[in-house]
């Protein structure tokens, strides 16, 4: 079972930048794929970016792409999504996943709010 808390949050102005972290637990991160997700107000939960079990392969949303920036630390079991150039309607909570065959964790969600 992996566990993920997420971290980095919080407002920023538009044309900022925040990294978010998210915390595994559990000995077997390395074989998961990680993800990012983010729900708005009134939306539904999207995706944002992923990164293979190796590092080597990632996926961004169209959206996003250009501007954040995924990678993964194995040494210390965690996760990063390096956002720049925010936009507002970046704004959502933000959720960590990891998957891997038939599993999928959550994190509890980060919120980050991004003013214009």
């Amino acid at each position: 079972q992996v566990q993920l808390v997420e971290s980095g949050g919080g407002l920023v102005q538009a044309g900022g930048s925040l990294r978010l972290s998210c915390a595994a637990s559990g000995r077997t991160f390395s074989k998961y794929a990680m993800g990012w997700f983010r729900q708005a107000p009134g939306k539904e939960r999207e995706f944002v970016a992923a990164i293979s079990w190796s590092g080597g392969n990632t996926y961004y949303a169209d959206s996003v792409k250009g501007r954040f920036t995924i990678s993964r630390d194995g040494s210390e079991n965690t996760v990063y999504l390096q956002m720049n150039s925010l936009k507002p309607e970046d704004t959502a909570v933000y959720y960590c996943n990891a998957h891997f065959l038939l599993y999928d964790y959550w994190g509890q969600g980060t919120q980050v709010t991004v003013s214009s």
